[in-house]
């Protein structure tokens, strides 16, 4: 009887643990679509309203093309070291993009990289075909025509037909970094669209989620009161939001 008794608390621990797992598993894929429905600018208030920080990056990050990304940070961290390895010395940012799993961000930080195309067509073409949502490089960007092509969403600093091969060193892959002035930690959510791209810590990724649907909903119902009245003082009376 005892031995039914404990087995049977076993089986219940189990399905408690895999409950648990299960739900851990659905939580990221809805916040990540969650995220895909509201405005950077209001997550970039949310933060700040609830936390009192920018999390936002360098209004130097800008997207190659139109787009919208939002998902989990792949983090790489590239050095400056004049070498003569070639890409032996990029080993682990390699092996990062390679394993980048499916719709995570590629968020790639170049030390003093702006005068280097540090991503470009073949990183790029990889990435896309891995099904990563999209690249977030703190430096410069080459390639131009075949990332256009391939329609892979980038966002950079700025564009150079420079080389990194023997100029620089990975360090590290999935380690916290800082991206055009905002700390990254890997798994922390990216999300990019038009206005730039704003980083939301993981462990706070609810809260800021449903903050920033407030802040959306009321941004976009004040639109139609500015269009009846014309009034922007009116709408701040009435809506508190500017």
């Amino acid at each position: 009887m005892k031995a039914k008794v404990i087995l049977g608390a076993v089986v219940v621990m189990i399905l408690v643990g895999v409950s648990g797992w299960l739900s851990a598993q659905q939580s990221q894929p809805s916040l990540v679509d969650g995220f895909k429905t509201v405005e950077v600018s209001s997550v970039a208030d949310a933060i700040e309203q609830l936390y009192g920080t920018k999390n936002y990056m360098s209004h130097q990050m800008r997207p190659l093309f139109k787009t919208k990304i939002v998902g989990p940070a792949v983090t790489v961290y590239l050095k400056k070291e004049e070498h003569k390895e070639g890409s032996a010395a990029t080993q682990k940012m390699l092996e990062a993009i390679d394993t980048a799993p499916n719709g995570s961000i590629y968020v790639l930080v170049v030390e003093d990289g702006l005068d280097y195309g540090a991503l470009g067509g073949l990183m790029g073409t990889t990435l896309k075909y891995r099904g990563v949502a999209g690249a977030i490089v703190d430096a410069s960007i080459r390639d131009l025509p075949q990332l256009q092509r391939l329609q892979f969403p980038v966002y950079s600093r700025g564009v150079s037909p420079g080389t990194t091969v023997n100029h620089y060193r990975c360090t590290g892959y999935n380690i916290p970094v800082k991206c055009a002035g905002v700390s990254v930690n890997p798994g922390d959510l990216i999300s990019a669209d038009e206005d730039g791209v704003v980083v939301i810590p993981r462990e706070r990724a609810a809260e800021i989620l449903k903050k920033s649907q407030d802040l959306d909903y009321t941004e976009h119902a004040t639109f139609p009161f500015i269009e009846q009245t014309k009034s922007l003082a009116e709408a701040v009376k009435k809506f508190g939001r500017i």
